[in-house]
């Protein structure tokens, strides 16, 4: 089950001096670097397979004051295509803390463009200060939990990008089982990544570079 909002375009603009390093281009406006730059590359799955040799993504981070707006142009992907976004604290296996952030969809060409409002910067984090009881949507293929664990604020600073479906991702030749899951769609039946921040070190995603 997949939910679609359509969002209105969102005019970047930036001015200052460009600072380069690992992967990431920022500009930055006084001492605050307000606006990033980075590329998504074919997650580790991607290249052990050997599918998606084309496949990348150019993401632009910029700071709207309470929140952030990002937008990810990826290209090289299997046509008419759905793809899910999540915000991830690792971009390998086992992944670690992870949200869905929402929906890339390709066209006939196999380009995809989204537009995402929210906290995209050093200040991205999850936090459950304590045990509470969750609510159980779906039981198959894989269950949601009754309750959380509690846990400090874990940062999450890196993106990665799965198939929606499984079979998608094996007509893609990246995975060979079009029976097995991953939990990262809306009901938990997604494919494997096909992208991520893999090319930013697991202690600093790409995200961390941008203070608002």
């Amino acid at each position: 089950m997949k939910t679609h909002f359509k969002r209105a375009a969102v005019v970047l603009g930036a001015a200052g001096m460009i600072i380069a390093g690992g992967g990431a281009t920022a500009i930055a406006t006084g001492a605050k670097h307000t606006r990033i730059e980075f590329q998504m590359v074919r997650s580790a799955n991607s290249v052990n397979t050997g599918c998606l040799p084309n496949a990348k993504a150019k993401v632009t981070v910029q700071s709207r004051g309470p929140v952030e707006v990002m937008t990810i142009v990826a290209s090289g992907l299997p046509k008419n295509t759905e793809f899910d976004l999540f915000v991830i604290q690792v971009p390998n296996a086992p992944f670690g803390m992870s949200w869905y952030q929402g929906d890339l969809d390709t066209n006939h060409s196999g380009k995809a463009v989204g537009t995402f409002v929210g906290r995209f910067s050093v200040e991205t984090f999850s936090v459950a200060p304590g045990t509470a009881p969750a609510p159980v949507v779906h039981n198959s293929p894989i269950p949601d939990a009754s309750s959380n664990p509690k846990t400090n604020p874990i940062h999450q600073y890196h993106l990665g990008l799965w198939f929606n479906s499984p079979k998608d991702a094996v007509a893609a030749g990246c995975q060979t089982d079009p029976n097995a899951v991953t939990p990262f769609n809306g009901d938990h039946t997604a494919g494997v990544q096909a992208l991520s921040t893999r090319n930013f070190p697991n202690d600093h995603g790409p995200l961390r570079d941008l203070v608002p």
